[in-house]
């Protein structure tokens, strides 16, 4: 079976991959302090003072998503960490293939291309395109999970992911198993929303722990925080 992200529901998932849902987990993502440098709040507080001053509700998504989504991921950049946009992803699990365009990723950079995703991006769409963006999320993150597993071949994939709706963020974590089989699992915790607009220093913090852990786990990489 072939599926698109755009296509995905959580029904169709659901019938795929074992999903198991633990809500929202304030403590997890409480925990992600990182340091923000003054150029850097800076830089933030010209992004914010700009959508103050907006009404956000009457711009469309790629508006929002190059003046407010995209500038905060740049600011997450380390080393051969980059944020790209509009990347392709393709898994193929035994019994399906997922596949498709993801609106925007965290990830390493070898080669000229994205060769290990950390963080996916997924812009929630309105109007009559709108539907529930938890589905595309789920289907971009398995699809990433595939993909490093391919390289680091580790048997559990952990996967960060984050739907936005606005200026709005909403993160997720995810534990992928079972990669090989015919019913892989997929494990997930969700934060509360973040409004960019009044939170987006704490947006960036967790975005910059997600960076420093994935560059943590991997040795092969040189450490930012060297």
């Amino acid at each position: 079976m072939r599926l698109t992200f755009a296509e995905l529901s959580l029904t169709t998932l659901r019938t795929l991959v074992q999903i198991s849902e633990r809500g929202i987990v304030p403590a997890h993502w409480e925990q992600m302090q990182t340091a923000v440098a003054l150029n850097e709040r800076q830089q933030v507080e010209q992004i914010t003072a700009y959508l103050l001053n907006y009404q956000l509700t009457l711009m469309n998504e790629a508006t929002i998503w190059s003046r407010a989504i995209y500038p905060l991921l740049l600011l997450a950049e380390v080393n051969s960490i980059q944020a790209w946009a509009q990347i392709s992803l393709r898994a193929d699990y035994p019994r399906f293939t997922l596949e498709g365009l993801v609106d925007g990723v965290l990830g390493h950079v070898f080669g000229g291309v994205i060769d290990a995703p950390y963080l996916i991006v997924v812009e929630a769409k309105r109007g009559l395109e709108g539907q529930n963006p938890q589905a595309q999320l789920y289907g971009t993150m398995l699809a990433a999970a595939w993909q490093n597993q391919q390289r680091n071949r580790q048997e559990q994939q952990e996967m960060y992911g984050c739907y936005t709706i606005g200026d709005n963020w909403t993160f997720v974590h995810g534990l992928v198993t079972g990669l090989e089989n015919d019913l892989p699992s997929l494990t997930i915790q969700h934060s509360r929303e973040y409004a960019e607009r009044l939170e987006a220093i704490t947006i960036l913090q967790i975005l910059k722990y997600i960076v420093r852990t994935y560059f943590t786990a991997l040795p092969s990489l040189p450490s930012p925080l060297a």
